[in-house]
């Protein structure tokens, strides 16, 4: 397969590290030195984890913390990623005093895209959905003509139905910020390990990279075990953090994204009108499935 000659790579990174509980503007100048970082590497491309600026216990200090995506530190922010994308999580207060879970996109001084996470859990030792309301869309982000990234917030990439809408709507890139404590869902679940496969799955199913940061360090009753990684579109294994603070850096070659997809056409065999077709039949002639029904 002749390369397309005005392809060039993708280079990305992911940033882990800890963050002050529910401070922005403390967590703003970690974020400023960050980016830095990253300007310096030639990324073009910088993901950080979930909740970056208040910390995963943000809501500790929701009012305060919470932010709208009009705020001047996030315009700071969108001023310093230059012409390098930066994803960075933060609490978004909406219209009515709604507050959501947020990824933010900044690039050249302005916010280009924002997801709010969908998926809010409230298992284990995970507490999301005292805080937070839904978000009700995935949508996607073009970069450039080749490179489109699917954002999702951690627990939505336990959703795969999200992974598949996300690649449906032209993701070929995932872009997942995380905040993955070992203890999160229970003593016996290996947190870790379940990122690993998960992220190995993703890009080998769908032939797209993917890009996971997870945070560091210890917050009252969860250790962030770090384990940022990025794989290629084959789900190999470009570049994984270790335990403590660290920026990876890895290049995408959009030409192995094709190569991909042409061994294993996901996207193009998904079948979307028969996903819908059954995803109305379950809710609107079945209701509640059968399995989830009461006994009499």
């Amino acid at each position: 397969m002749t390369p397309d000659p005005e392809s060039s790579p993708l280079r990305v990174g992911a940033a882990q590290f800890a963050s002050v509980i529910g401070d922005v503007d403390a967590n703003l100048d970690t974020h400023l030195a960050w980016i830095a970082q990253g300007r310096d590497a030639g990324l073009d491309l910088l993901v950080l984890p979930e909740l970056s600026l208040t910390g995963h216990h943000g809501p500790e200090q929701l009012l305060d913390a919470a932010m709208r995506r009009t705020d001047a530190r996030i315009g700071e922010l969108a001023a310093a990623a230059g012409d390098m994308a930066c994803v960075f999580g933060f609490i978004e207060e909406g219209p009515a005093a709604q507050f959501y879970n947020a990824a933010a996109m900044v690039k050249n001084g302005s916010l280009v895209h924002l997801h709010r996470k969908v998926n809010i859990p409230a298992y284990g030792e995970l507490e999301e959905a005292k805080h937070y309301a839904g978000g009700r869309f995935v949508e996607t982000h073009e970069l450039d003509p080749d490179w489109r990234a699917g954002v999702l917030i951690c627990a939505d990439a336990w959703n795969p139905a999200l992974t598949h809408l996300a690649f449906l709507h032209g993701a070929t890139l995932l872009v997942c910020p995380v905040s993955s404590g070992v203890e999160a869902v229970g003593a016996e679940f290996d947190n870790p390990g379940g990122w690993a496969l998960t992220m190995r799955f993703y890009s080998m199913m769908y032939g797209a990279p993917s890009i996971m940061a997870n945070r560091c360090g210890v917050e009252n009753n969860l250790t962030f075990w770090g384990g940022s990684r990025i794989l290629d579109p084959l789900g190999r294994e470009l570049a994984v953090a270790g335990p403590g603070e660290e920026l990876i850096v890895a290049e995408l070659d959009y030409d192995e994204v094709r190569r991909a997809r042409q061994m294993l056409p996901t996207v193009r065999d998904s079948n979307i009108s028969l996903v819908h077709r059954e995803t109305d039949r379950l809710i609107t002639q079945l209701g509640v499935p059968e399995f989830l029904r009461d006994p009499d």
